[in-house]
């Protein structure tokens, strides 16, 4: 059996698989493309044998996955597609109520984390599909990541916004860990050599894509709403390496999550 593979929906992940496409590496692997929070469900369920998922759900179920090194999807300050959106500053948001997207854990922990600690609140939370107007019939404020928070950044808005890639670097000097690659340990045993395969490819549609941003904005602008410039933009804000530094600000969020209680502890990072 081919590996199977899953792929983010947004186009944060489209510079590590538009060179796998250009390479023909999807020849060689299935590719299922979903929501992280629901990738991470059916990387556990053993639907999926590589996927990324939300960096703190590889925390919650470490110890029945790996990690690739050197791959995630982070940023150094601001993300600009992870936004609380609020019809009011946000130091006024204290009792009141936040509807959060139901389709990553780690954006949902890091908004608690953002408003708990840095600015001394605390409202009042429900989880929900991203669509903002409904959002916004019952809550004061509300969390958006992927595409959907991209088109509020993209245009001109009468809210108030909160990058909070830049809020996390404000307040805590560290780069943030939105996403982490991860292999089943079961199948990491099983089929060492299609784990490598897959994860070099990765690493070479990665090297590839960050010396050709221009080019891939170009050719996703041709069937998306938002400008080439735009596009570029947003990549180059993004981060994709793994290193120390990156590794720090990891685990500086997770020591956040556990003091929230969204994790009961910390992971020791295990790498293929």
């Amino acid at each position: 059996m081919k590996p199977r593979v899953g792929h983010i929906q947004f186009l944060n992940s489209l510079p590590l698989y538009h060179m796998l496409v250009k390479d023909d590496v999807v020849l060689n692997i299935d590719l299922f493309k979903d929501s992280p929070k629901e990738l991470s469900h059916k990387l556990l369920s053993g639907k999926l044998d590589i996927s990324p998922v939300p960096s703190i759900e590889y925390a919650r179920h470490a110890e029945k996955l790996v990690l690739f090194p050197d791959l995630t999807i982070s940023s150094d300050g601001k993300v600009m597609s992870i936004l609380l959106v609020s019809k009011v500053p946000v130091q006024k948001l204290d009792k009141k109520i936040i509807a959060l997207t139901n389709t990553s854990a780690t954006s949902q922990v890091l908004a608690m984390i953002i408003l708990q600690e840095k600015y001394g609140i605390s409202p009042s939370y429900f989880e929900c599909p991203p669509d903002l107007p409904q959002m916004f019939r019952e809550a004061d404020a509300a969390l958006l990541i992927g595409d959907d928070a991209l088109r509020i950044f993209a245009e001109p808005c009468r809210f108030f916004l909160y990058d909070l890639g830049q809020e996390w670097k404000e307040f805590t000097g560290e780069k943030m860990v939105y996403a982490v690659w991860c292999v089943r340990k079961e199948y990491a045993e099983k089929e060492p050599e299609k784990v490598q395969f897959v994860y070099h490819a990765f690493r070479k549609s990665m090297e590839m894509s960050l010396k050709n941003l221009g080019s891939i904005a170009s050719d996703t602008a041709i069937w998306d709403s938002f400008s080439k410039q735009f596009l570029e933009d947003y990549f180059s804000t993004l981060k994709f390496e793994f290193g120390m530094d990156y590794q720090r600000g990891f685990i500086a969020y997770l020591k956040k999550a556990m003091d929230l209680g969204a994790i009961d502890s910390i992971p020791k990072l295990q790498f293929i």
